[in-house]
């Protein structure tokens, strides 16, 4: 985040602030968006099967790493909703275009995790 002075050296009370911040979204992700939470449970059935499954390092990360993604998609996707809804309830065809693009961005990060977990797993197993 710029000031008025340009950007500033991250002195430990601004990384301070900016965690602050950071950890104020995932609240209000968890508090506002059901579809939030549920791909946090999955996380947390996913995550201890894809270090237990997951052969070496890159297969651990590639794994978790996906179930990651989908989180990160999520966030971006609720704040484009948050926005949209912030200027009103009325149809839009721009704002039902970002709606259905950042869910379009959700679907593909799971898809993601489907090929990611089909092309780690199923070699072992053929």
């Amino acid at each position: 985040m710029a000031d008025e002075f340009g950007h500033l050296p991250r002195r430990p009370a601004r990384i301070f602030m900016a965690t602050v911040w950071s950890l104020q979204g995932l609240r209000a992700a968890w508090l506002h968006e059901s579809s939030f939470r549920l791909e946090v449970y999955l996380l947390l059935v996913l995550a201890p099967l894809a270090l237990w499954l997951g052969n070496d390092g890159i297969e651990r990360a590639l794994l978790l790493g996906s179930c990651l993604l989908v989180l990160v998609v999520e966030l971006l996707n609720s704040a484009v909703e948050a926005v949209i809804a912030r200027y009103g309830d009325e149809r839009h065809e721009l704002a039902g275009r970002a709606k259905d693009m950042g869910s379009a961005a959700v679907f593909v990060a799971m898809v993601n995790v489907l090929l990611v977990w089909a092309l780690v797993l199923v070699p072992r197993w053929l």
